[in-house]
């Protein structure tokens, strides 16, 4: 890869380009989008082959960094996982289009006629670490909302989605739009990123996808609006009135079915009137799975359970680890989540609804849920085709950040010959 001398001058011509493709996209109709995002499916597909070998390279790259093993996973493609790429792209085409949606109408007695109706946001900058499949996701989404998408992938993901990227631009040619709807920058020049969070000219909002290191540099940084995807510090708590089948199912699930993702579960709370029944099933067999137990006294469990510290708590391990600890009641592990999450996603495994009443009320995360693993905390599995992120912070958009959460609102206001008094 040949340096990029002038990375302003290189990011400029991008926004320029994107600013220039949204004008086209944001009118574009819904049966050209669709194609767009068919052909890219099928354009992936035939190509899966060439995707796979960039992905090699990939791997040996991350390996010559030392990435972390969930880490390798995350970045690692194969033809299933490739098959789901396709599977997102169509299911992204085949869902309703957002753009000119009535949200809401209304008659004055002036006589006015009101709507409100979503569009497009414009140009959106996409920054994510390691995920190639990000690219297929939030270029999709883009695309369907009506946006234009300038995508900055992670430096481990380089060559895998260059290929992703490609077979984007081929199904926007099939389809008549332009290819600098779906922009990717072509270096690994963290300068590039600077210069993307400071385009107020051209890019409308930034969505940042990655650890806090990451996601902490935008929102210092960027001078565009940022829709914030902090770290998954997801929080599980047995409450004295679990179901022990559920209780072990849902909890492997969470922390060991994909440990690298941002909805696994880094934190198990276990009600004290359980810690030798529930609780103490649930820890052997996380163990037993392979999980390292970082726990606080007054649990019991399985003997290589080591003891957990101040830095356990709030800590997103992205890896075969989960801390765990005793508390009194709901109302302990409420005051606990509340302490140290990240507005993720918070889970309680219960058959008591007073408890899920309360667990709903009282924490403000963007996702809670009762009795479901938190590896379903991810856009698809809401039905929404795919996610760009999720997003945790309260300002538009919030939870998974699908193609309707891509687009904001403008009024339409009919009179005839009306004037105010």
């Amino acid at each position: 890869m040949k340096d990029i001398e002038n990375i302003p001058a290189l990011m400029m011509e991008l926004g320029i380009r994107a600013k220039r493709a949204a004008q086209t996209l944001a009118t574009a109709s819904a049966e050209r989008k669709h194609a767009a995002l068919i052909g890219a499916a099928e354009a992936v597909w035939t190509r899966r082959g060439d995707i796979i070998a960039a992905n090699q390279q990939d791997l040996d790259f991350g390996r010559s960094k030392d990435l972390s093993p969930a880490m390798m996973d995350r970045l690692m493609l194969d033809e299933s996982r490739i098959q789901g790429i396709v599977d997102g792209l169509r299911a992204v085409a085949e869902q309703p289009d957002p753009v000119g949606e009535v949200l809401a109408e209304w008659e004055q007695p002036t006589g006015l006629n009101i709507q409100r109706v979503r569009t497009p946001l414009g140009v959106i900058g996409v920054i994510y670490e390691s995920r190639p499949n990000v690219t297929a996701d939030a270029g999709a989404l883009c695309l369907k909302s009506g946006n234009a998408v300038i995508l900055r992938g992670g430096s481990e993901s380089f060559h895998s989605s260059q290929v992703i990227h490609a077979c984007l631009a081929e199904g926007l040619r099939g389809a008549g739009l332009p290819e600098d709807a779906v922009q990717l920058i072509p270096t690994r020049d963290r300068a590039a990123v600077q210069e993307l969070l400071i385009m107020t000219e051209y890019v409308d909002v930034i969505v940042p996808r990655g650890g806090k290191g990451l996601v902490g540099l935008v929102q210092r940084e960027a001078r565009v609006p940022v829709f914030a995807h902090l770290e998954g510090i997801v929080h599980i708590y047995l409450d004295k009135s679990a179901d022990a089948k559920k209780a072990l199912e849902v909890v492997l699930n969470a922390k060991t079915r994909r440990t690298g993702i941002c909805g696994a579960a880094e934190c198990l709370l276990i009600h004290r009137d359980i810690v030798d029944t529930i609780g103490r099933d649930v820890l052997s067999a996380l163990a037993a799975a392979g999980v390292e137990i970082h726990a606080e006294a007054g649990l019991t469990g399985p003997e290589t359970m080591l003891v957990a510290d101040d830095s356990d708590w709030g800590k997103e391990f992205l890896d075969k680890v989960i801390a765990a600890r005793p508390v009194a009641d709901i109302d302990e592990a409420i005051s606990h989540i509340r302490r140290y999450h990240s507005q993720h996603t918070d889970c309680i495994i219960t058959e008591d609804a007073e408890s899920v009443t309360q667990f709903f009320a009282e924490l403000d995360s963007a996702i809670l849920m009762h009795n479901a693993s938190t590896q379903f905390a991810d856009g698809g599995e809401f039905g929404m085709g795919a996610e760009i992120g999720i997003a945790t912070g309260k300002m538009h958009a919030r939870g998974p950040v699908g193609a309707a959460q891509l687009t904001s609102f403008k009024y339409l206001v009919r009179g005839d010959g009306t004037v105010r008094s």
